[in-house]
């Protein structure tokens, strides 16, 4: 693998030199201004099940994309390698010409591109062989099913690759970026006939030699399932403190950063929109967002448009501070882009990097034992979030709080509540994990209603 992800940096430099053809074709074509990107992606995985193999893949792809502008028209189109440049390129000035103005739509002002960009570590060249990944899955499942009460596997898995993404310009900028990605996951179920309970564990790093061991996975996997069995339901009750394990958290820090996003104000489908400069959060709460982190699960030395963004906090004690912006959105909403546009297929829209809802100073333990009653949540279920109102609703599972301790398995309950409200209701934990891409600690949730029996 080594070799092969090696030669593949090299290719970057092939890559560039194709996409600055096509530049100069889209320009002679009639284009005013143009972009090209290719996004490179290499991936290998192994999955087993019961000590047998159930799967191997492995996927190459340089997906190519070329923008192109005629005065306030836009257009965009995409290809595989080995197309015809000229053609492409008079295809999409054709369709440009054929389209309705778009006023916001432009590449990013040229004084803002960056000159230079740092290299933030994102490429780790450790060989894993098939083998070697195959090994590590059959290990993490043996870890799990060797727990006590564990009776079944619903599979482990672990997988090693590469992506990055190749941006040139017709106003000057060129650059390329490659980044790695090791994984490993196991699932087990634990109790036997209709009193069965799963849980998972998984880890995602950028480094091979930050994984978690494969034995360590399995272990926690398994023990998560057993500790899950003879669940019951509690009744239903108003004003429940919740608290969110880390792996839930995450999910809802995903929430604050999809109400702050600019295309999301632009659109009116956002619950904060008009709260701009205004108090969002509880007091002393900081959520931040840093492309530039070194080794950062989501950093990027330049976002979709060739911008080098730098850290913001977004939400600063409490009062929302930014939007997540690229050069269309910042312009619908009279704002200049930070630095946060990603390139998803031909289009750029803005999104988050290390995202990350800033820890507070209570240990996991502590923030639990000053729970007299309350619920805490191991899994969620549904998508019940909405985005325009802050509607929240979804079923839960996880274990009941009695006393500042987590006492016996809870399943089929549902919480609900108001995002508003729960953003203003928030305790934060100080057990954060940054090598993920959205990052948020252990918290605690007052005032929610839960419903169950």
């Amino acid at each position: 693998m080594k070799g092969q992800i090696m030669s593949d940096i090299i290719d970057s430099a092939v890559l560039q030199t194709r996409a600055t053809a096509l530049i100069d074709l889209a320009l002679k074509a009639g284009a005013d201004q143009a972009d090209a990107v290719v996004v490179r992606g290499r991936s290998r995985s192994v999955s087993v099940r019961l000590g047998k193999v159930e799967g191997t893949e492995a996927s190459e792809s340089d997906d190519f994309s070329l923008r192109v502008f005629v005065g306030r028209r836009v257009a965009s189109v995409s290809a595989n390698p080995g197309f015809d440049l000229k053609v492409l390129a008079e295809r999409a000035v054709a369709m440009a010409k054929a389209s309705p103005e778009d006023p916001f739509a432009s590449l990013a002002d040229g004084d803002r591109l960056a000159k230079s960009y740092p290299d933030l570590e994102l490429f780790d060249p450790t060989d894993v062989s098939t083998e070697a990944l195959t090994a590590a899955a059959l290990e993490a499942e043996e870890a799990a099913l060797a727990v006590g009460g564990v009776t079944n596997s619903s599979g482990a898995g672990a997988s090693a690759g590469m992506g990055g993404m190749v941006l040139v310009t017709s106003h000057g900028f060129s650059g390329a970026y490659m980044g790695t990605r090791f994984g490993r996951s196991v699932s087990a179920i634990a109790g036997t006939g209709t009193k069965m309970e799963r849980d998972y564990d998984f880890d995602s790093r950028l480094y091979f030699a930050d994984l978690k061991s494969a034995v360590e996975i399995g272990r926690t996997a398994g023990e998560r399932a057993v500790a899950r069995i003879g669940p019951r339901q509690v009744p239903t009750q108003k004003n429940v403190t919740v608290v969110f394990d880390p792996r839930m958290s995450r999910g809802f820090a995903g929430h604050i950063a999809g109400a702050i996003n600019g295309a999301s104000v632009a659109r009116k489908t956002s619950f904060l929109r008009d709260m701009m400069g205004k108090p969002v959060m509880k007091a002393g709460i900081t959520v931040t967002d840093d492309p530039l982190v070194v080794r950062g699960s989501s950093s990027r030395p330049f976002d979709g448009e060739g911008i080098t963004g730098q850290k913001l906090s977004m939400i600063e004690d409490g009062v929302l501070q930014h939007w997540f912006l690229s050069t269309s959105t910042g312009r619908e909403l009279g704002l200049e882009t930070n630095g946060r546009g990603a390139r998803g297929g031909t289009t750029v829209s803005p999104s988050s990097t290390n995202f990350a809802l800033e820890p507070g100073e209570l240990s996991r333990e502590e923030l639990i034992r000053n729970v007299r009653t309350g619920f805490y949540v191991t899994e969620l279920i549904g998508q019940g979030v909405n985005m325009l109102t802050g509607e929240y609703s979804r079923g839960a599972s996880g274990f009941w709080i009695e006393n500042g301790e987590l006492t016996f398995p809870v399943s089929e309950v549902t919480i609900a509540s108001n995002l508003k409200q729960m953003f203003m209701a928030i305790t934060l934990a100080d057990d954060i994990d940054r090598k993920f891409g959205v990052a948020a600690p252990t918290l605690a949730i007052e005032g929610m209603t839960l419903a169950g029996k």
